[in-house]
């Protein structure tokens, strides 16, 4: 955790129709000094668009060598890899490498498109990659609604996000720009 960290508690209850999971998870997420509200809670979507008994959020930021968010066996094994922006070509070929299954959630407009078309081609070799564009505009309407203490309601069915917290709702619609694994 960097030493500056924000603490933010969050109650994420996740009814995933399309997997079939329904389970309310408390988590306890530091921001680091230099992550936006926008990369939080791109960071609890992707959480709960992969929802698992054990999935967790790492060091994130503090740390290079290990993605926002991962899932690993009860052997040790690096099942999950789940990371946020926009990684260069030599972070995407290493993260394939380590796990059975690597999911990127690219958000931030025309500049997480222009990355794309900069490393798409670079990726088609690798068959355990998945790379998800979430829209600018939803990602940005997640932000205002981050607060320290969330209760969020995450709702996805049929590729479809909505994410709830109180009165507030944001429909996200992620963007699948490799072929799903």
């Amino acid at each position: 955790m960097a030493q500056n960290a924000t603490i933010y508690k969050v109650e994420l209850s996740v009814s995933d129709m399309d997997r079939h999971y329904y389970e309310t998870h408390k988590l306890t997420v530091a921001k680091h000094p230099s992550e936006t509200d926008e990369r939080l809670m791109v960071r609890l979507v992707a959480f709960a668009l992969n929802a698992h008994e054990h999935l967790e959020m790492t060091k994130g930021l503090s740390t290079d060598d290990e993605p926002d968010i991962w899932q690993k066996s009860l052997s040790g094994q690096l099942d999950v890899w789940i990371s946020l922006g926009l990684p260069s070509e030599k972070v995407l070929r290493q993260s394939c490498g380590k796990a059975e299954k690597v999911v990127i959630y690219a958000y931030g407009g025309k500049t997480a498109e222009i990355w794309w078309d900069k490393v798409k081609n670079s990726t088609t070799r690798f068959d355990n990659l998945e790379v998800v564009n979430l829209p600018e505009a939803e990602t940005a309407a997640l932000a205002k609604i981050a607060s320290r203490a969330m209760k969020l309601q995450v709702n996805i069915q049929d590729g479809e996000v909505l994410v709830s917290a109180g009165d507030d709702m944001v429909y996200v619609t992620p963007e699948p720009w490799t072929p799903t694994t």
